[in-house]
């Protein structure tokens, strides 16, 4: 899947998490599953989280964008800015997603931005646009994150710094 490129963070968050001794790219990554997609944030605040993904290995039998991976891709970008907009005091879990898909895909790289709908205290809620190389809308999709207190078990789950 290529090398991992530096997710870009607001430098308030770098800061939040290094005195915490907690690896922050590694926090809010794609994950085990988003990796073996080849899923890449490229940005990430609370305002607005960018990533990308390869159609090539994440298609169903028609060669085609596999649904599912389109859900997988909205479902990680929306996730890590909850998590960013809850803080380190709190878990981001997603409650609800939805996704509508447009158009097919055969080739490329497809691109995601999730930005806010709605952030509160206990849920937060992004729109997640997935668009294909020449900016066509290819699947539109919410996502609502439960936001709830870090648990004394939650520790041993956040990788450490390195």
């Amino acid at each position: 899947m290529g090398e991992q490129q530096r997710v870009k963070f607001p430098q308030e968050v770098v800061d939040e998490y290094a005195v915490l001794g907690v690896d922050l790219p590694a926090l809010f990554s794609a994950g085990h599953l988003g990796t073996r997609m080849g899923v890449q944030i490229l940005e990430a605040s609370a305002e607005k989280v960018v990533g990308t993904m390869p159609v090539e290995g994440n298609t169903q039998p028609y060669g085609l964008l596999h649904g599912g991976a389109s859900a997988v891709l909205a479902e990680t970008l929306g996730s890590v800015g909850s998590m960013l907009h809850g803080g380190s005091s709190k878990i981001a879990v997603g409650v609800d997603l939805n996704c509508t898909h447009h158009r097919g895909v055969r080739s490329g790289l497809v691109t995601g931005v999730a930005t806010p709908v709605h952030r509160g205290r206990s849920t937060a809620t992004y729109e997640i646009v997935i668009s294909d190389e020449e900016g066509r809308r290819v699947c539109s999709a919410r996502l609502t994150c439960l936001l709830r207190d870090v648990r004394p078990g939650d520790a041993a789950q956040v990788p450490p710094a390195h």
